[in-house]
C-alpha cells in the first residue's frame, strides 16, 4: 500500500479513489481530524499550539504570509511521508479548496522535487475526458507497489547484500 498525496489537499473525490485502489491517501481531512481530536490543544476554536508555528517554518521563511505557514504546518508532514502523488491541474473550487495560491505552489514544488512517481492530469471537462482521467488515475494507481516488505524482510534483505559483498 503506498501512501499517495493528493492535490487538491481535501478532494473526496481522489481519496476516494486512492482508498478503491487499496493505497492510503494523504490528505488535509486527516490532519485535522488528528489535530482536532487531539487532547490538550490550548484554543480549541483556533485549533494551533504552540508547535504548530516552528513546524511551518520548516517549509516556509519566517517572511512568508502566516497563512501559508500554518497550512505547511499541516501539509508538510504529508509529503515527508509520501510515496507517489496525484496533481490535477486546473480544479474548479467545488473540486476541493484551492486555499492559497502561494501555499498550492509551494506544495506542488515540494512534492515535484522529491523524486517519486508523480501523476498530474488535468481536470476534465467533458464526459470522455473525466473517463481519461479515472482511467489514468487507476493505471497510475495499479502501477503502483501493493505492499512495501516489513522490517524484518528489509533487514533480511540487507543482511543477505552484506554477505553477497564479504564474498
Amino acid at each position: 500500500m503506498a501512501k499517495v498525496f493528493i492535490y487538491p489537499i481535501n478532494s473526496l473525490i481522489l481519496s476516494d479513489l486512492v482508498e478503491r485502489f487499496g493505497h492510503k491517501p494523504l490528505t488535509m481531512m486527516s490532519q485535522i481530524r488528528e489535530k482536532v481530536t487531539t487532547i490538550g490543544l490550548d484554543s480549541p476554536p483556533i485549533n494551533i499550539t504552540s508547535e504548530d508555528p516552528k513546524v511551518g517554518l520548516k517549509y516556509a521563511a519566517i517572511e512568508v504570509p502566516p497563512g501559508v505557514r500554518g497550512r505547511m504546518s499541516l501539509i508538510g508532514p504529508l509529503i515527508e511521508e509520501t510515496e507517489a502523488a496525484i496533481i490535477v491541474e486546473n480544479p474548479p473550487t467545488n473540486f476541493g479548496c484551492v486555499g492559497c495560491n502561494r501555499t498550492n505552489e509551494l506544495m506542488k514544488y515540494l512534492v515535484r522535487s522529491k523524486g517519486i512517481p508523480v501523476l498530474e492530469v488535468k481536470y476534465p471537462e467533458s464526459d470522455e475526458e473525466a473517463r481519461d482521467f479515472v482511467n489514468k488515475i487507476a493505471e497510475f494507481l495499479t502501477s503502483l507497489p501493493k505492499e512495501k516488505p516489513d522490517e524484518n524482510e528489509k533487514a533480511e534483505e540487507k543482511k543477505t547484500a552484506e554477505e553477497e559483498d564479504k564474498k
